[in-house]
């Protein structure tokens, strides 16, 4: 090949670098996005993060609002729990998975279940019991009852759903 062909080949490369790099500013002068105070849509256990406002910070902060057990449904407990089911299981005997077995928790040591080895975070809290409010800030957000802790589900944001899994969590005995 001759060096005027080299040339050509070495101009349209860099003939095309520029065009793509001239594009990109342009396409960056004309559209700018505005950017939102706050998120318009958040899935289910996710957090605000930077967006949230100081006075959802503040809320979080403070813990889960308190359970209302009188209300709480088993029934409806079993169906928010399947997404527990990736990595826990209820049946009696079950095997553990990434999760330990979850029948019986209720009224029992906290990481007390054989066979399975807990994080040193849920270990710390080896001599405590499950009771309905240990269980409320466990599914409220599991890294701030134990941080460390391996289960890294966000957690459950809506009161009535942790009652409802409190209530299905109570009634495998």
């Amino acid at each position: 090949m001759s060096s005027f062909e080299w040339n050509k080949i070495i101009a349209s490369v860099l003939t095309a670098m520029i065009v793509a790099m001239v594009s990109g500013i342009l396409a960056s002068q004309l559209v700018r996005p505005k950017h939102l105070e706050h998120p318009v849509y958040l899935p289910p256990g996710a957090e605000a993060g930077a967006a949230a406002s100081a006075a959802g910070a503040g809320k979080e902060a403070a813990g889960p609002e308190p359970l209302e057990m009188a209300k709480a449904d088993p029934a409806k407990g079993q169906q928010v729990a399947k997404v527990c089911l990736q990595c826990h299981t209820f049946d009696k005997g079950g095997a553990h998975k990434i999760g330990p077995n979850l029948y019986g928790v209720m009224q029992e040591n906290i990481a007390g279940v054989q066979g399975y080895q807990f994080s040193q975070a849920l270990a710390a809290h080896k001599g405590e019991k499950w009771d309905p409010e240990k269980l409320n800030v466990w599914l409220f957000k599991p890294q701030q009852f134990a941080k460390g802790t391996k289960m890294t589900f966000p957690g459950l944001q809506k009161a009535t759903d942790r009652a409802d899994v409190v209530a299905y969590l109570n009634s495998l005995k």
